[in-house]
């Protein structure tokens, strides 16, 4: 994949990790092979800084598993639950206007 296109899905993937940590914590390893079932082709060292880059910036909160060593589970927080919310009502409107029959360049 060109990293033009790289670039642009990497906010999709964002999207998609705090879709599924509002319905139950996720790990990396889970994240990945569900982003590879929609095609995404991710790997860890894109994964992991992904992830903690939504760590740091308070959308996800992460904690170590006590019963897996070296598995780190993301829940979202409520500015995570908020942004995906707003991201959610804009996705909306984009996808309406991408698909609505515009010209494209």
């Amino acid at each position: 994949m060109k990293k033009e296109l790289q670039r642009i899905l990497s906010g999709f993937i964002r999207l998609h990790i705090l879709h599924h940590a509002a319905e139950r914590a996720v790990y990396g390893q889970w994240m990945m092979e569900e982003l590879r079932e929609h095609g995404y082709r991710i790997s860890p060292g894109t994964l992991y800084p992904m992830l903690r880059g939504l760590e740091r910036d308070g959308l996800l909160q992460g904690i170590d598993d006590p019963a897996t060593p070296r598995k780190r589970l993301y829940r979202i927080t409520a500015a995570g639950k908020e942004a995906l919310r707003e991201a959610r009502e804009r996705l909306r409107e984009l996808f309406h206007e991408v698909e609505g029959g515009g010209p494209e360049s």
